[in-house]
């Protein structure tokens, strides 16, 4: 199945839907305590802290639960050209790629797709997938996983 970004993006408020119906219902039905989930946050890029792993460099922006339950985690990742960032692999949350410098090649299932800036990609639970910088500059993307184990 193909979509286009902007069906994929449209997908974006189904995920927070559930945060946002609670409260207009007023329901005290979560799936974790309020207290412990992710406060809403700023991230001013000049704030993240850039660690590097080889021939990457990461900047993790969150990393937690929502109040619904799910586990969320996002970092910025910039890759050098050639670079992966790991071998591919499969795990339980699903990840989105949004691209923002440079052009890298997603594989999933061992389907190949060439991505450039404002592109995005999606992969669900379970799928192998990897990502690696075939592009003449850096790459930089954003990971967003949600799902079990991305909060970890």
């Amino acid at each position: 199945m193909s979509l286009t970004r902007r069906e994929l993006c449209s997908l974006l408020p189904a995920m927070f839907a559930p945060v946002v119906l609670s409260r207009v219902a007023g329901s005290t039905e979560r799936s974790g305590d309020e207290n412990d989930a992710l406060p809403s946050a700023m991230f001013p890029f000049e704030k993240l802290v850039a660690r590097k792993s080889g021939p990457t460099e990461i900047r993790s922006v969150m990393k937690g639960k929502l109040v619904t339950g799910e586990g969320l985690e996002v970092h910025e990742t910039t890759l050098a050209v050639g670079a992966t960032p790991h071998p591919p692999h499969r795990h339980v949350h699903s990840e989105m790629w949004l691209i923002r410098e440079g052009t890298v090649e997603l594989t999933v299932e061992g389907k190949r797709t060439r991505m450039g800036p404002g592109s995005v990609g999606f992969v669900r639970s379970n799928e192998e997938h990897g990502i690696q910088n075939v592009g003449e500059v850096a790459a930089t993307y954003f990971v967003v996983a949600v799902g079990p184990g991305s909060a970890a």
